[in-house]
């Protein structure tokens, strides 16, 4: 079975245009929720507003979930100032530095869309010299400068915005001729994707799973519970769909499905780690394994919630992780068959 590479992209793109910090994702999970139904999938819905779907397989006692997170980092109104510009409060892990000269789009209550741009308030090098350079980036040196005749906080409360309104940022995605994928949220919007062309794949080979398999689209992740309730009392394998991270040290590159030994929150099951490795070497793949510390995701999540679960992680390659991300079609690709290969595997403890 071949997982359709264009059906994932075309996936993300939309995904990805569709503003979800945590906090603020009815819209873009009534998406999935329809992307689902064309597909003919059944789902249910949790009560903080994840979305489970699941595939029967031949085995109905032991299930798998596979799992991946369509919430993404933001900001929200903090004050108002007086001079009609915006302070931030930041939605997930991130410095002010990764959106910095970024257009923004501010919610208000009522759902009106009022759009600005994120920048230092000393943002000017022909008024602050060298201070424009050197003044650090922080909630109190930030703001939004809103695209609407405002000078006086009574004109910004005019316009329908409240402290507490939610901030999304312009993801400015692109899709390259040499198979480049770049945008903001490519974590995790990108892993979701993948699992939406699984599912299609599925449904359209017919192929019969050897376990029910639930996926599970969580939309809590970046603030730290996404996929830590609501699992199916017959999960015995849980996997993270999520991304592999880039940098100084790492072994994981654009073009790779990444494996995950350990993160912040300590090693994954190692049986199932191996058993991955062993599946991406059969099918040759391109993979990589690798260690994150300042990384965490749903399958730790579900793990300090108490599952008693085997747990593990992959997913592409993605450079910039929490700033202007890219990947590459390849990585996408390496982790589609990954999962493919995965589902059609016995479990560890069958």
């Amino acid at each position: 079975m071949s997982v359709s590479n264009d059906y994932i992209v075309e996936s993300f793109c939309q995904l990805a245009n569709i503003p979800s910090p945590s906090g603020n994702t009815a819209k873009v999970m009534a998406w999935v929720a329809q992307e689902l139904e064309k597909l003919g999938v059944a789902f249910k819905r949790t009560n903080k507003g994840a979305i489970l779907a699941t595939i029967a397989g031949a085995n109905v006692d032991k299930a798998r979930l596979l799992t991946a997170h369509v919430d993404t980092l933001g900001a929200m109104v903090k004050e108002i100032k007086s001079n009609g510009r915006l302070k931030l409060t930041l939605i997930g892990g991130f410095e002010f530095n990764a959106i910095e000269g970024e257009h923004c789009l501010v919610e208000t209550g009522s759902g009106r869309l009022i759009t600005g741009t994120i920048l230092s308030t000393k943002a000017s090098v022909h008024v602050y010299g060298r201070e424009a350079g050197k003044a650090e980036r922080t909630d109190q040196n930030m703001e939004v400068r809103l695209d609407e005749k405002v000078k006086t906080k009574q004109e910004v409360l005019d316009l329908g915005i409240s402290v507490g309104d939610f901030v999304s940022f312009d993801p400015r995605v692109t899709v390259t001729e040499s198979g480049f994928v770049k945008s903001r949220h490519i974590d995790d919007k990108a892993s979701v994707a993948i699992l939406l062309g699984v599912l299609k794949e599925l449904q359209e080979s017919g192929k019969k799973l050897p376990y029910t398999t639930h996926f599970f689209i969580s939309n809590n992740e970046e603030i730290g519970y996404g996929g830590n309730s609501s699992i199916p009392s017959d999960v015995i394998e849980y996997l993270a769909v999520d991304m592999g991270a880039i940098g100084d040290g790492q072994t994981t590159d654009e073009y790779c499905v990444s494996i995950c030994a350990k993160d912040s929150s300590g090693p994954y099951h190692y049986g199932l780690r191996s058993h991955l490795t062993k599946l991406a070497e059969a099918e040759g793949l391109n993979y990589q394994v690798d260690i994150y510390p300042f990384y965490g995701s749903d399958a730790s999540a579900a793990l300090r919630a108490g599952y008693d679960i085997v747990h593990g992680l992959i997913g592409p390659g993605v450079d910039a992780s929490h700033s202007h991300e890219r990947t590459h079609r390849e990585a996408l690709d390496n982790t589609a068959k990954l999962i493919m290969a995965y589902l059609q595997s016995e479990q560890l403890q069958a």
